[in-house]
């Protein structure tokens, strides 16, 4: 039931995020639901392929796939000042998104009994790979490539279901609010990892 819930929360969001982009950009209908639809599903198939769950699959997941089209063109169709307005909770639907599938992605894995490095790449791979797929597409640098801390949050996750410190369904979701309140906070006081900057 939480993998079912968390995958749902996680194409909506997602789904809103990627429709969120294309407007910007001014994508035409076409290239909208294009956008939305990989960032929502972009994620989940890179897992698959890497922890060997077949490619078509996705195909067999209708209804989100209905859910997600639904999100995608009621944003299409909505006045344009409440895009304005919605604008301004683009990092919030990207960070519920994030929080959602990584735990999701983390317990495909765990479905497998795959490994606990397994197990944290599935939900990093996850948990990203969505927002890479949408800001590539968008001419834009990936955020996880940037100074924010993004997929940190990701890894912690993983890791956690992976060693077994989460197990029960009411930690997963106390998990997913944890994951989400730390990319908030993270964006909020601008937290970054270290980094070297090459000097000529």
């Amino acid at each position: 039931m939480v993998w079912e819930t968390l995958n749902l929360i996680g194409i909506i969001a997602f789904a809103v995020s990627g429709t969120l982009v294309a407007m910007e950009e001014r994508y035409d209908l076409f290239g909208t639901l294009v956008l939305g639809f990989v960032t929502a599903f972009g994620g989940g198939v890179i897992r698959n392929i890497l922890i060997g769950v077949p490619v078509p699959s996705l195909w067999e997941e209708d209804i989100s796939i209905y859910i997600a089209l639904f999100t995608i063109l009621l944003l299409v169709a909505i006045p344009s000042q409440w895009i304005r307005r919605w604008k301004k909770w683009y990092s919030f639907f990207d960070a519920v998104g994030l929080s959602a599938f990584t735990i999701q992605g983390a317990l495909s894995a765990i479905r497998m009994e795959l490994p606990t490095i397994a197990v944290v790449v599935a939900a990093v791979l996850t948990g990203i790979g969505g927002g890479v797929i949408r800001d590539v597409l968008a001419g834009r640098k990936p955020l996880v490539l940037q100074k924010e801390i993004y997929a940190l949050w990701a890894v912690i996750g993983g890791w956690m279901i992976g060693m077994e410190v989460v197990q029960k369904d009411w930690q997963l979701y106390l998990l997913f609010g944890l994951i989400l309140c730390l990319r908030l906070i993270s964006l909020l006081f601008h937290w970054q990892l270290p980094r070297r900057i090459a000097k000529n």
